[in-house]
């Protein structure tokens, strides 16, 4: 497996969490519509990072 994939996936999951990250301190760009999903997306984001990191790490060996 190349490691653009594992990379990608831990941009994006960067990118998302620290767009909701943004919107829990300081209600940009989506007003804190809903506490539950922003804590939801920002779980996911580091589930994926995690994910992300240990098939990069997997592939070193």
């Amino acid at each position: 497996m190349t490691k653009f994939l594992p990379m990608i996936g831990m941009v994006v999951s960067g990118l998302v969490g620290i767009l909701f990250i943004a919107d829990l301190a300081v209600k940009f760009p989506f007003r804190r519509v809903s506490l539950a999903l922003d804590i939801g997306f920002l779980l996911a984001a580091l589930i994926v990072a995690y994910m992300s990191w240990s098939v990069l790490d997997t592939t070193k060996t």
